[in-house]
């Protein structure tokens, strides 16, 4: 089973646990209006690549590698569930960590043979980095161009699996800092026990200037960058709003 691959990249430091070998997939159905990487949006690009080739690359650097492990992002790694059961196959055989960094907008748990096949790849799985972009429906929608119900319902499926989670927000100046919505995303992701880390991410403007080469139209245009003081006390917002909920457990 071949993947489609937007890019790999030998030393990352912020895609998981350690220093990694992160795999960028082709294809995402998320349209979030800070993307960074719009190239990897269309599900039709990319090379496609055999699982043993890549691993044959993560191979040549694995002594850096010793307290990391193997990130698959994207673009939408649960898009190719096939690929990634491959590729985790032979990583764990080798005992590599695995990681999928994903939003969970390919979660479809009406669909039952997709569902096994998550269930294969999630017991393969070390580690999932869920990236939940607001907890409001309709605010998401607006800064996705996707619902997130179904991502909400993945955590929840990550939970019954026991499978690790760390949840990654964006806070955006003006879009996603509100405190009411922070406080409802730490009360919402109180509730599971295979909750291990947050990452609260500051906004930036890196992206701009790729929507300009592509010539495409950046829908933040103007917003700042988040200050980065001030992502620390949003993260304990998000700290405030878990605390209420495991207190209430």
């Amino acid at each position: 089973m071949q993947g489609r691959i937007h890019s790999l990249e030998s030393f990352g430091t912020v895609d998981g646990p350690g220093t990694r070998f992160v795999v960028f997939v082709q294809g995402c159905p998320m349209r979030c209006a800070y993307c960074h990487n719009p190239d990897t949006w269309p599900m039709d690009g990319g090379t496609m690549m055999e699982p043993e080739e890549i691993f044959e690359q993560y191979k040549r650097n694995q002594p850096f590698y010793k307290t990391g492990g193997i990130t698959v992002t994207g673009g939408e790694p649960l898009m190719q569930v096939d690929f990634l059961i491959d590729l985790f196959t032979i990583a764990k055989k080798e005992n590599v960590h695995t990681c999928i960094d994903t939003s969970g907008i390919a979660y479809k748990p009406q669909n039952t043979e997709w569902i096994e096949k998550l269930d294969r790849l999630m017991a393969l799985t070390d580690l999932v980095m869920l990236d939940i972009k607001h907890i409001d429906p309709e605010k998401h929608q607006e800064l996705t161009s996707q619902p997130n119900d179904g991502i909400l319902a993945f955590a929840s499926y990550l939970n019954e699996k026991q499978v690790d989670m760390w949840i990654r927000h964006v806070v955006v100046p003006g879009i996603t800092d509100d405190d009411k919505y922070l406080f409802e995303l730490g009360y919402f992701i109180g509730q599971f026990s295979n909750l291990k880390a947050i990452d609260v991410l500051p906004y930036h403007t890196m992206g701009e200037t790729k929507y300009e080469k592509l010539d495409m139209t950046y829908k933040l245009a103007g917003v700042p960058a988040m200050d980065k003081e001030k992502v620390v006390d949003k993260k304990q917002v998000i700290l405030d709003g878990i605390k209420k909920r495991r207190s209430e457990a």
